[in-house]
């Protein structure tokens, strides 16, 4: 899980080992342990959206995924 950054450190990639910015917030929840409304947050640069969306989408728990605010995938 990623811990909150203060608010002047970039955000950071929830893959394993990458220090990548977070272009994307994937959205989730484990509907055996939360209730319907949670959301737990991973972030993913544009490398890892794929993975890691596909890992908790394979297990029913991605709900959404959403630009990071004031990241660069809200321009253009």
């Amino acid at each position: 899980m990623t811990t909150p950054a203060p608010h002047d450190e970039p955000l950071i990639c929830s893959a394993r080992g990458c220090r990548a910015p977070a272009v994307w917030e994937l959205r989730w929840n484990n509907p055996r342990l939360h209730p319907p409304e949670r959301r737990k947050t991973w972030l993913a640069c544009a490398a890892h959206r794929g993975s890691l969306g596909d890992f908790l989408d394979a297990r029913g728990f991605l709900r959404e995924v959403v630009p990071v605010p004031g990241s660069p995938t809200l321009e253009g």
